[in-house]
């Protein structure tokens, strides 16, 4: 089988990645971020025998020349490397064009140089900012709401670049949303979740009346992995996307029901983006995606998005998957 490299591999969509890419019998590089704890990330939760199979670097995509050595011998790269947390690229915007475009710079062009022979990179909704029409299909224009989505315009429009000036082989995966175990509490379902599991019935959100379309992660990552083996999406953009639209105040009602609980939701102004900077609503059309990739979710309308909220709780509700967790500390 081809080796795959996939960056980010550390974080929350990516070490599912690898795992499912190793049940796959793909023989997987995982780029993590160096740090001096040698700790792996979600990587390092992972079964023995799946760990084994994996063969784990640390580096930095911001770092050209590490970049090299790490893409040199992979026959495909999956980019998922990135910063994503929205609130923090405001305080940090220099610190997410460094990520976010001189890294995946970083990765095109060692790509480029090795032939290697597919390229995702991985892309958001966010690029859309809120939805001028619904359902959102990739002809959507990009509007750079945060310093966050700019960076990932750019990243986007530089894989684009890429293939019309170079025939590299890349292909974008915009996923929507994206939810389920091991993600961070900087986002709202891992937030809801963990606060009612350390016993609040006051719970803190921000913009409650926002609308999102959830895709469970396993979702995600077969889609990722579709659009790699397919010769349909070069050059293109894929949304992927449950192609449901749900508040996030209907979210939260429905995890307190999923989870047994009577709860009380305070607005809290500091979970709260500026006004223009604000999503108000995203809302997927992933018709493309089954046209190109042959994707088609598994976890779609009210019952599937329901199905994923209960594997999600019930992941969290192990003491010793939240126990990083802080529900306490707004996290950015």
């Amino acid at each position: 089988m081809d080796k795959i490299l996939v960056t980010g591999a550390d974080g929350f969509i990516g070490s599912h990645l690898v795992e499912r890419l190793i049940s796959l019998d793909y023989k997987v590089r995982a780029l993590v971020m160096y740090n001096s704890f040698n700790s792996w990330g979600w990587l390092d939760t992972l079964k023995q025998d799946v760990k084994s199979q994996i063969e784990v670097v640390s580096g930095d995509i911001r770092d050209p020349f590490g970049v090299d050595s790490i893409v040199k011998g992979c026959d495909s790269v999956l980019h998922l490397a990135a910063l994503v947390a929205i609130p923090y690229s405001y305080k940090s915007p220099n610190s997410y064009v460094d990520t976010n475009i001189n890294g995946t710079l970083n990765i095109l062009q060692a790509s480029k140089k090795y032939k290697c022979k597919k390229i995702i990179h991985i892309s958001t909704s966010e690029v859309y900012g809120s939805a001028q029409y619904v359902p959102i299909d990739e002809k959507h224009p990009n509007v750079g709401q945060s310093p966050y989505s700019a960076t990932k315009i750019a990243a986007d429009q530089l894989a684009i670049s890429f293939n019309k000036s170079f025939e590299l082989p890349v292909g974008i995966i915009r996923p929507f949303n994206t939810f389920g175990p091991r993600q961070s509490n900087r986002a709202v379902i891992p937030t809801i979740i963990t606060q009612l599991l350390d016993g609040k019935n006051e719970i803190k959100l921000g913009n409650i009346e926002a609308t999102r379309d959830f895709s469970y992660v396993l979702d995600t990552v077969d889609g990722i992995i579709a659009g790699m083996n397919s010769t349909e999406n070069i050059g293109k953009v894929v949304n992927l996307g449950a192609g449901f639209e749900i508040s996030i105040l209907k979210t939260a009602k429905i995890i307190s029901s999923l989870m047994g609980k009577e709860i009380k939701i305070i607005i809290d102004k500091q979970r709260i983006r500026p006004q223009e900077s604000e999503v108000n609503r995203l809302f997927s059309n992933n018709s493309f995606a089954k046209k190109t990739i042959n994707w088609i979710p598994k976890y779609k309308g009210e019952k599937g998005f329901a199905l994923g909220l209960k594997k999600t709780i019930d992941w969290f509700s192990v003491i010793e998957n939240r126990k990083e967790y802080k529900s306490n500390i707004y996290n950015q």
